[in-house]
């Protein structure tokens, strides 16, 4: 089955979650990133360098806390609302994410993906090769340096878990919920680093939960990056837009090995995730398993998705991304 209606009428079946292993998961990927903690305070005595070294899975474990947070956004890791709530609210004081603010805006961007027309809240900044040529030169300029890779998963990934998400942007004037989601969730993270600062010392809780963050935002943006940025993405205007359609044509099946796949919560297989929301990370590669068709639809390497870093604008004539070096042979 490849019709999106029903195929998303079809996939209902694995939406129901399981209490014993989503609490097993919890408890999985929380306690390794504890233990690689310690560990990694321990390690400042022998050499930074292994700090660093366990930084990277421990980056690793905290994505998947941040993806275990996004399925409760969604209502589909435990049973209950009010768990599934509040859990995720515990989680965003340690992925630095205001969990009722970024639910809204994710659920924008699940209800607008891969629409023209209603960018802008919940996704990566594309342009149209007609927009990109109407911007002055140094709005021209301003973008290139927002789509560098360097800049977008660098520099840009840090400032959006560091900065951007202490305060409730695109939900200024949404009323008083954005604003108590930002600011318990700041408080709690404040409370939670004088906690660690008064335990281990400024220099030591710096040298070692920093660039496990860094490490993590930079993963983060990333996957969510590779998701709707890929060769074969389509996306179309408001008026022919159709969300069933759009989650088969406009997300990618990131095909990662077993190891990654594990770390990052399955979220790779994205086409699915999008057709129907409330199915739990766990269960996704059932669905692949038990709708093999799937498996060629958006399907993504690794290599793939490296090569794919240079599409940076949509071109309307030929429906498909283009790099800055194709922008001559597109016209709108």
């Amino acid at each position: 089955m490849t019709d999106p209606k029903t195929l998303f009428l079809a996939l209902s079946r694995y939406r129901e979650p399981n209490q014993p292993r989503a609490l097993f998961e919890l408890s999985v990927t929380a306690l390794s990133l504890v233990l690689l903690w310690v560990l990694m305070w321990l390690s400042l005595d022998v050499g930074y360098w292994l700090t660093l070294l366990l930084a990277v899975p421990a980056a690793g474990f905290l994505v998947r806390l941040f993806m275990i947070q996004h399925d409760c956004g969604h209502g589909a890791f435990f049973q209950g609302r009010a768990v599934n709530d509040w859990v995720g609210r515990v989680l965003g004081v340690f992925t630095l994410t205001p969990y009722d603010y970024w639910k809204r805006n994710h659920a924008i961007h699940h209800a607008t993906s891969s629409n023209l027309d209603r960018r802008g809240i919940g996704d990566i900044e594309t342009l149209t090769v007609e927009e990109y040529r109407a911007r002055s030169l140094s709005g021209r300029i301003f973008y290139r340096i927002y789509r560098n890779a360097i800049v977008m998963f660098g520099f840009g990934a840090a400032y959006m878990f560091l900065l951007q998400h202490r305060l409730p942007f695109y939900q200024m004037r949404s009323g008083w919920r954005p604003w108590v989601s930002t600011m318990a969730t700041n408080a709690a993270i404040a409370l939670a680093v004088a906690a660690m600062i008064w335990l281990v010392g400024t220099g030591p809780f710096l040298a070692v939960h920093l660039p496990i963050m860094l490490f993590a935002a930079s993963m983060g943006v990333w996957l969510f990056y590779v998701q709707h940025q890929f060769k074969d993405v389509q996306w179309t205007r408001d008026d022919v837009w159709v969300q069933q359609d759009a989650a088969l044509a406009g997300s990618s099946y990131y095909d990662l090995p077993g190891v990654l796949r594990w770390f990052t919560a399955n979220i790779g297989i994205h086409h699915v995730h999008h057709l129907n929301s409330r199915i739990p990370y766990y269960r996704l590669q059932q669905v692949l398993n038990d709708h093999p068709g799937l498996k060629n639809i958006g399907r993504l390497t690794f290599l793939e998705s490296l090569r794919g870093v240079r599409l940076t604008l949509w071109c309307e004539s030929r429906r498909k991304l283009v790099s800055f070096a194709d922008l001559r042979r597109c016209v709108d």
